[in-house]
């Protein structure tokens, strides 16, 4: 199965002016019709929770109606609708794609990748002992970059039997997984892609089924420092971040949103291929993140850091 990966997240969401602004806020461009881009064309969709044309909710608060991944061709999606159509309906839609229930009751849609192929720099770092990457009087710091969304990277979902979960989308799909949080669940990847995750599963109880974040690749960790602190400085909460985890290696930062989840922008994740062995941990802080960070007031040297001379005083 040449999945790739994500190429679109639907939402059904309350208030449609607010989870507008947000993913405009966030970096992503208005297509219309609710559409908002990445630079690769990848998206997420709005409408209304009440629009007929949206699959039906699942039965808790989540927002998220439909994952539509992209796949590398007809012959794929194709192997797919035979696949599923073994034992669920799978729908024909007038755009080509195709859509059916995981074994958990989520929306899935399948369609060959609207996927722009991107040709950009990445980040470039000098380092002792290591050539450069940077020219002589080339500086890295530019306060007015633009710092946009690439590409849809992973979304995560709560489910309440992981197993389960997990068997659907590795033995129907071709997923595998790439490393596992015991207590938590598995990260899958799609056998078109080398990112260490396109689904994260985490175990949950039925009411809290759905989505718990999405995130998109951003182009190093700078555009993700850049982009959360403007994300920040316009009035929106951080939620998680900035840090880097273990699992994958991505540098995060995760925002609360109006779309009843969290939305991360993520950098620098690892890649693996069928060589690679899975790595187990524990479900924790400890196994979540290398090091964490957290936003705070600029702050140069002469004085105390901000906060500190309250501190001082209630002390």
């Amino acid at each position: 199965m040449n999945i790739i990966g994500p190429d679109a997240l639907v939402f059904g969401v309350d208030d449609l002016a607010a989870c507008a602004q947000y993913l405009a806020d966030y970096g992503l461009a208005p297509a219309g019709n609710g559409r908002f881009e990445a630079l690769d064309g990848t998206a997420i969709v709005l409408a209304h929770k009440d629009d007929a044309g949206l699959p039906p909710p699942m039965g808790t608060a989540s927002m998220l109606r439909k994952t539509i991944y992209g796949v590398a061709d007809q012959a794929a999606l194709g192997a797919i609708a035979e696949e599923l159509g073994r034992d669920r309906e799978v729908k024909r839609l007038p755009d080509g794609s195709i859509e059916a229930l995981d074994d958990m009751g989520f929306v899935l849609g399948f369609q060959v990748s609207v996927r722009r192929t991107l040709d950009m720099p990445a980040e470039t770092i000098n380092a002792p002992g290591a050539a450069p990457q940077r020219k002589p009087n080339v500086v890295a710091v530019d306060e007015n970059a633009p710092a946009l969304p690439r590409t849809l990277s992973h979304v995560v979902y709560f489910v309440p039997d992981v197993p389960r979960a997990e068997k659907f989308y590795v033995e129907r799909l071709g997923f595998a997984c790439t490393d596992r949080l015991v207590g938590a669940g598995p990260f899958l990847r799609p056998a078109g892609t080398l990112d260490h995750h396109t689904l994260f599963l985490i175990q949950t109880p039925p009411f809290m089924k759905g989505i718990e974040h999405f995130t998109f690749h951003m182009g190093g960790p700078t555009e993700v420092m850049q982009a959360g602190s403007r994300f920040v400085n316009k009035g929106y909460q951080s939620f998680w971040g900035p840090g880097r985890h273990k699992m994958g290696s991505n540098w995060f930062w995760y925002f609360n949103s109006p779309l009843g989840c969290h939305v991360e922008y993520d950098a620098d994740m690892d890649l693996h291929d069928e060589q690679w062995t899975a790595r187990e941990a524990p479900a924790g802080a400890d196994a979540s993140q290398l090091f964490l960070f957290e936003k705070r007031d600029n702050w140069a040297p002469g004085g105390p850091p901000p906060g500190a001379a309250g501190a001082a005083e209630r002390h």
